[in-house]
């Protein structure tokens, strides 16, 4: 009966010690993909950030010049600090453009069965 349950302790032991080397192998895989997401964050915002920086002190620079010279007022340092907001066109432009793909797709796949039943019946 002890050599039983000794059996069965060591086989548990060996099963409990190989899951845990599969778990630790594929945690590393998880591990290096969690890194490369992370790696990839951090430097989509630092480009950002830089970029957009640079905008900034561009903008500050010609508020700081203009007030120098007495030419700011409200509207015209409200017209250079707002956001661009896109027009009408350039949002119907992109609502648009998937429908007229598509369509385009569609026109292109009719005109190639015509074809290719043109091309059977003779």
């Amino acid at each position: 009966m002890k050599e039983d349950l000794k059996k069965k302790a060591e086989e548990l032991e060996q099963t409990l010690g190989m899951q845990l080397s599969l778990a630790k192998k594929e945690s590393e895989d998880w591990v290096k993909a969690g890194a490369g997401v992370l790696v990839g964050g951090l430097v989509a915002f630092s480009v950002f950030r830089i970029l957009s920086g640079k905008k900034n002190k561009k903008t500050e620079n010609v508020l700081k010049v203009l007030e120098r010279e007495g030419l700011l007022d409200d509207e015209l340092e409200k017209k250079l600090t707002q956001k661009q907001s896109s027009g009408f066109i350039s949002r119907m432009g992109a609502l648009l453009l998937p429908v007229l793909i598509n369509y385009g797709k569609q026109q292109f796949l009719d005109q190639m069965a015509k074809k290719e039943n043109s091309e059977t019946d003779e």
